[in-house]
């Protein structure tokens, strides 16, 4: 019984150290990537009047308070109006469908091409949206757009020169940027992670020619690519992972724009950063079930680029890993007691301590600004990185779930986060769409405090130290979330 479970534990150990090793090959590629900075070409020589037609797609549902925004931005968008189009794709039931209808009619009256395109039910959610949106649009590019992003003037005229120069193009991608990064803690800790994903794996993926994705807004499609990848399927959570990988399994190539910035609106509350956790993750896990066999079977890949592959639909997999180190920890620890022969067996599990060196390399080059003081930045930052892991051990339980049914392939709606567009002095909970709700889970949150604090106490009985140090990141990383759950439920 001792080996099983010192070895599903060195098992779950290795897959964080690979996770972590491809994290650090993707930081290498994304510093080469800056020492070789790529020309840009000249957009209006190469086109020469001759631009294409593109089309808006703003897929929105029940967005009372940003979708004026949006809708604003995309229209001042600095494109020859005769070669765009805009639509509205949206399925709200609550005052947005006046809201839009009202804005749509503004801006019509001004000559933009804006349609208010509605259908008759929420089938297939936002790639049912779009879907139907695609078979009437008459852009041979679809530039896409949630409905809290707000795109500066200039997007497409930095966007569409890729295409142009490169028929194999299908997607270009940009960096999202944060409205309210400096709202709380909780969403600073939101662009912490996105940053890393956004501004080192996605450039290093790219650099590397390997799968990227196209990250749902704030990119543009080739309508041919999304035709020949079979379109927009409603099968999974997060319709674009899926259709990113079957566009490049198709032989599409991906770019992708770091410096094109288009700035976005954070969940706010932890019942939000939930559902949008939850969604993200289980949709990762249906697009792994759906497309990694075919990733692995490909002839045309190498099988460095099938690693990275692995590691990238499996990233929402770490959390069945983290569940896992926390249900054995407790074990361990019993065994180490009752045997002290299998300490020894410790010293071998510091190795994985590198894992914190990869991971963390990531998140400061990701986070680093190269007009500060680095050495300033990097004390920051050893305050922020631990916080950081810890709070994301608090997400584990609802991560964790959503994994699991989308391994199993249980099905459930699609749940949008509700943004609020927020003045510097307002409150979210007077909003209509703050809800009060406690969930059933938080329960099972609460238990897992009151076992790591029991790991805690044998760790501390029998000098484990490194357990310690781990189960009280779990104590605190719950308890924090846990918490501001119920804050933000009881508000």
């Amino acid at each position: 019984m001792a080996y099983l479970v010192f070895g599903l534990y060195f098992l779950f150990l290795l897959f964080i150290f690979l996770y972590s090793v491809v994290a650090f090959y993707l930081t290498i590629l994304y510093l080469r990537s800056k020492a070789k900075p790529k020309k840009q070409g000249n957009l209006s020589i190469l086109l020469e009047n001759n631009y294409p037609n593109v089309t808006v797609q703003l897929p929105v549902y029940n967005e009372m308070y940003v979708v004026e925004r949006l809708i604003d931005a995309v229209c001042q968008l600095n494109y020859p109006s005769d070669k765009l189009e805009i639509q509205v794709l949206d399925d709200s039931d609550d005052e947005t469908v006046v809201i839009i209808a009202n804005k749509v009619a503004e801006w019509q009256t001004k000559g933009v091409d804006i349609q208010y395109i509605r259908r008759a039910d929420r089938k297939g959610f936002k790639a049912g949206a779009l879907d139907f949106g695609l078979k009437q649009c008459k852009g041979e590019f679809i530039a896409i757009f949630d409905a809290d992003f707000v795109p500066q003037p200039d997007f497409l005229m930095k966007t569409i020169f890729p295409f142009v120069k490169n028929e194999k193009i299908g997607v270009v991608q940009t960096r999202w940027g944060h409205l309210n990064q400096n709202y709380s803690l909780l969403t600073r800790l939101q662009a912490f992670a996105l940053n890393a994903h956004f501004r080192v794996e996605q450039v290093g993926r790219n650099k590397g020619k390997h799968f990227i994705n196209f990250n749902g807004t704030a990119g543009i499609w080739r309508k041919k690519c999304i035709e020949d990848a079979g379109g927009w399927s409603a099968d999974t959570l997060t319709e674009d992972l899926d259709l990113s990988y079957r566009a490049q399994l198709k032989g599409w190539v991906f770019k992708y724009i770091e410096k094109v910035v288009v700035p976005a609106e954070l969940p706010i509350d932890m019942a939000g950063l939930k559902n949008q956790q939850f969604r993200w993750s289980k949709g990762a896990a249906e697009c792994t079930r759906k497309n990694l066999g075919k990733v692995l079977k490909s002839p045309r890949l190498s099988l460095w680029t099938k690693f990275t592959a692995i590691f990238h639909l499996m990233n929402s997999s770490v959390y069945i890993v983290i569940a896992g180190l926390i249900a054995l920890s407790v074990p361990l620890v019993k065994i180490g007691m009752e045997n002290p022969v299998y300490v020894n067996y410790y010293q071998y599990f510091g190795i994985f301590l590198i894992n914190t060196f990869f991971l963390g390399f990531m998140y400061f080059i990701a986070t680093k600004n190269e007009h500060k003081n680095t050495f300033v930045e990097f004390l920051k930052f050893i305050i922020f990185f631990p916080v950081f892991l810890t709070t994301m051990l608090g997400l584990t339980t609802y991560n964790f779930i959503a994994v699991l049914e989308g391994y199993l392939g249980i099905k459930s709606p699609f749940v949008r986060t509700p943004k609020y567009n927020l003045k510097s002095a307002e409150k979210w909970s007077i909003k209509q769409y703050a809800k009060t709700f406690i969930s059933p889970l938080l329960l099972i949150d609460l238990g897992v405090i009151v076992y790591a604090l029991y790991g805690i106490m044998l760790s501390y009985q029998s000098d484990n130290w490194s357990m310690l140090l781990f189960l009280a990141m779990v104590v605190c990383g719950f308890s924090y979330t846990l918490l501001l759950s119920l804050k933000h439920s009881f508000r």
